[in-house]
Formats: C-alpha cells, sequence, structure tokens
C-alpha cells in the first residue's frame, strides 16, 4: 500500500498545469525572448533550443502585429507589446527577459511593471532608455546607423506604419548572417506600426532601477550603432557588458556565443 501511494504521489507531480508540468515550472528558470522591430518570433530559432539544452524553460514571445498576428497598426502601442510580454510571464518569477534591438524599450518597461518577478534584464544590441525616452528620441543620436538609407513610409506626418527596403534589409540587420536567414528577413517583412517607438517609457528607480541589467554589444551593427550601444551603456547602471563582433542579428551569426551569454550570471 504504501509503494502505491509512493507512485501515486510521483505521477501526480508530474501533472500539467496550464502547458507547463509542476515539475517544470518549480525546476527550471525562465528565459523569455523579444524581437525587436520588423521581425517576429521566429528570429530566435537558433538560440531558444540551444537555451533549452542547458535545461532553461524558454519562451520565444510574438508581439501583436508581428509574424502571423493580424492586430490592426491602430491597435498597436507600447503597451500592447508590455502587455503581451507580462501575459506570456504569468506568475513565473526569476525570469531572465531578454530583449532585441526595439524590445529594449519593451523589456524595460515591463521591468517597471513587475521587477519583482524579473531575475535580470538581457539586452541585445537594445535600445535602453532613460526615463522619459522614446525610442525616437534615442535613435536621433545615433550618428553611425544606416536605417534612415531605407526607411520607407507613406504619411510620415501621421507616423504611418513604416518599412524598410528590401535592397537595405542585409545591410542593416544581417550582414553576417548566412543567406538563408536574410532571405527570410527578405520575405516576410512587413511594415512597423510606429506608436511604440514613439512613446517616451515610465521608468522608475524603486522599479526598474531596482532589476539587474546585462548588456551585449554588437560591434559591427548597421541598425542600432556599436557608438549608440555604447552612449546608452554609459548613461545607466549596467551590472555586466560583453561584446559579440556581430551585425545586428547575432542570433543568426553567432547563436551559440549568443545563448552563453544569455545565461552568463
Amino acid at each position: 500500500m504504501k509503494k502505491y501511494l509512493l507512485l501515486t504521489a510521483m505521477f501526480l507531480a508530474v501533472l500539467p498545469v496550464d502547458g507547463i508540468s509542476q515539475k517544470t515550472s518549480t525546476m527550471k528558470q525562465t528565459i523569455v525572448l523579444v524581437h525587436g522591430a520588423w521581425m517576429d518570433a521566429s528570429a530566435w530559432y537558433k538560440v531558444l533550443p540551444l537555451l533549452e539544452q542547458k535545461g532553461y524553460e524558454v519562451i520565444a514571445v510574438n508581439l501583436p502585429g508581428h509574424g502571423t498576428d493580424t492586430t490592426g497598426y491602430a491597435d498597436i502601442t507600447l503597451n500592447s507589446y508590455v502587455n503581451a510580454v507580462v501575459h506570456v510571464i504569468g506568475a513565473r518569477t526569476n525570469v531572465i527577459l531578454v530583449g532585441h534591438s526595439m524590445a529594449g524599450i519593451v523589456i524595460s518597461q515591463v521591468a517597471e511593471k513587475i521587477p519583482a518577478q524579473i531575475n535580470r534584464l538581457v539586452y541585445v544590441a537594445a535600445y535602453l532608455p532613460q526615463n522619459g525616452e522614446s525610442l525616437y528620441q534615442i535613435s536621433e543620436q545615433d550618428k553611425d546607423s544606416h536605417i534612415g538609407q531605407y526607411w520607407r513610409q507613406d504619411d510620415p506626418q501621421h507616423y504611418s506604419p513604416a518599412s524598410i527596403a528590401a535592397e537595405g534589409i542585409k545591410a542593416c540587420f544581417a550582414a553576417d548572417a548566412p543567406d538563408a536567414d536574410v532571405q527570410h528577413l527578405i520575405k516576410d517583412h512587413k511594415a512597423d506600426a510606429l506608436a511604440p517607438m514613439a512613446t517616451a517609457v515610465v521608468l522608475t528607480a524603486a522599479n526598474f532601477g531596482s532589476v539587474k541589467k546585462v548588456y551585449i554589444h554588437t560591434t559591427q551593427d548597421n541598425a542600432v550603432s556599436y557608438y549608440l550601444q555604447q552612449l546608452m551603456v554609459s548613461k545607466t547602471k549596467v551590472d555586466k557588458v560583453y561584446s559579440l563582433q556581430t551585425s545586428h542579428s547575432p542570433f543568426f551569426s553567432q547563436p551559440a556565443a549568443l545563448a552563453d551569454l544569455i545565461v552568463n550570471d
């Protein structure tokens, strides 16, 4: 009888709860990956399994209006991005929250909202804002970015969605990436809503300031230049700084090195 009860208890311990086993939710630390502008969750396809192999639960978030999501541009805001990430995190704690490029703005605001649930923020070639700054404001300081050369927008006066010309996608985002990844970016490219980029973050020392921060520089970056990355890091307390000799998308060109840095505590 005792043996039966022991086996029953062991079985119940691994029954799924909301799609994740109790064993997984209590034993595995979670890494949440948030993509940047003009990309989607599939950008992490090389990194995600490498992180899982290291023993983490890994979730790649698809932000509203990206990938196959059909949210209308008028309904896409910085707040909708933040809410999408908060929803995925749910009740999880000790989360490693990773943001690429534009998503640096998003993860910063998520940390402001739920600081107690975040273990650390990892910025991958990402915008690292000060309180009251928008992505637009920060990007105006970027003297080396190539984005402006390929920017396409129908109605700039009214913040219409913007895209990047096909001939600029490799140069801006993936100069050192395998051709298959470049072609995927070109094929799936679509305009991005600009409201999230024009919205200033609201960050406090008590919340955002209390969360550990890691920055991963991409020194050959033509989208968010190495110059701007260094400038942003100089203005914020960042606990650890690493560098990869890559373009803007190290998840394509150096996924193993990136995965190692994400989990390097």
